[in-house]
C-alpha cells in the first residue's frame, strides 16, 4: 500500500491573466486525515481545490496524487496536463461536492447517484445499485431514491451528492463550500454526514466558512490570505492560540456565524 499522501501539491501558482491569486502553496492531504481550508471571500481556497482536482490549470508547482506527479505540457498560461488518461484516473477517485449540488434534474435521485459509476467507469449496474442505495440510507435520504431533485430541501439534495461522490468509491472527497447555499436547520443534516465520513477515517479536503465545522472534523487547518498561506496547524492551535493578528482579525469576524 501507498504511504504517499493522497493529495499534495507544492508551491501552486494560479493566475488570472495578470492577476494572480494562488501565490506558491503547499498543501498535503494524508491518507484517512480531514484537511479544512478557511479564509475570506477571494482567499483562493476553491480555486486551489479546483487545481487539484484539475478542473482549473494552475501555471506553476507540482500535483502529486498517491505519490504519483500530473503531468505537464507547455509553460505558464499555456501549461496544461500532458495525459488525459491520467487526468480522468485522478478525477474519478478524487470526488468533489459542489456548493450548488449540481444534481442532474431529469434523473432520479437514485439515477444521479449511480450515473457516473455506470456510464464513466462502466461498472455493473445491479452492483452500482446496490451501493448506491447503501450510500442513500447512509446519509439519510434512503427513502428519496425515486423522487426528483426538485422534490428534496437543499439540505436533501446536498446529501445526494454527497452519496453520488461517495458512489465513486474515491480515494478522498474534496468538499467546496459544502454548506454555504443552505439555511441553517439544513445545514446541520449536512454537517452530520460530513462528522460521520471523517469519523470513519475519509481523507478529505474541504473548504468551508463554517468555523465550528472546521474545528470538529479537521486534523489540521489552513487559513488563507490572498492566496498565501498565513497560518496553519492543528484545529486546537489555529482556533485556540491563532498567531497571526490576520487571523485574529477573521477568526473574530466569523465567530457571530
Amino acid at each position: 500500500m501507498s504511504t504517499a499522501p493522497v493529495i499534495e501539491i507544492k508551491n501552486l501558482h494560479k493566475a488570472y491573466g495578470a492577476l494572480e491569486v494562488i501565490k506558491g502553496v503547499d498543501i498535503v492531504a494524508p491518507k484517512g486525515k480531514v484537511i479544512s481550508l478557511i479564509g475570506s471571500s477571494g482567499s483562493g481556497k476553491s480555486t486551489i481545490l479546483r487545481c487539484a482536482n484539475l478542473l482549473e490549470d494552475s501555471q506553476q508547482g507540482d500535483i502529486l496524487f498517491e505519490g504519483e506527479p500530473v503531468t505537464w505540457k507547455g509553460t505558464g498560461h499555456a501549461r496544461r496536463p500532458a495525459d488525459r488518461a491520467q487526468v480522468t484516473r485522478i478525477r474519478t477517485n478524487l470526488s468533489m461536492v459542489f456548493q450548488q449540488f449540481n444534481l442532474w434534474a431529469h434523473m432520479s435521485i437514485l439515477q444521479n447517484v449511480m450515473e457516473a459509476p455506470v456510464t464513466v467507469l462502466g461498472q455493473d449496474k445491479a452492483e452500482v445499485e446496490t451501493r448506491a442505495r447503501m450510500f442513500l440510507d447512509k446519509v439519510g435520504i434512503g427513502d428519496k431514491c425515486d423522487v426528483y431533485p426538485a422534490q428534496l430541501s437543499g439540505g436533501q439534495q446536498q446529501r445526494a451528492a454527497i452519496a453520488r461522490a461517495l458512489c465513486m468509491e474515491p480515494r478522498a472527497l474534496l468538499f467546496d463550500e459544502p454548506t454555504s447555499a443552505l439555511d441553517p436547520e439544513l445545514e446541520q443534516e449536512v454537517v452530520r454526514v460530513i462528522k460521520d465520513l471523517a469519523a470513519e477515517g475519509r481523507t478529505m479536503l474541504i473548504v468551508t466558512h463554517d468555523m465550528k465545522l472546521a474545528h470538529d472534523v479537521s486534523d489540521h487547518v489552513v487559513f488563507l490570505h490572498q492566496g498565501r498561506i498565513e497560518e496553519e496547524g492543528p484545529p486546537e492551535t489555529l482556533f485556540g492560540t491563532p498567531k497571526s493578528d490576520r487571523l485574529r482579525g477573521f477568526l473574530s469576524a466569523t465567530s457571530h456565524t
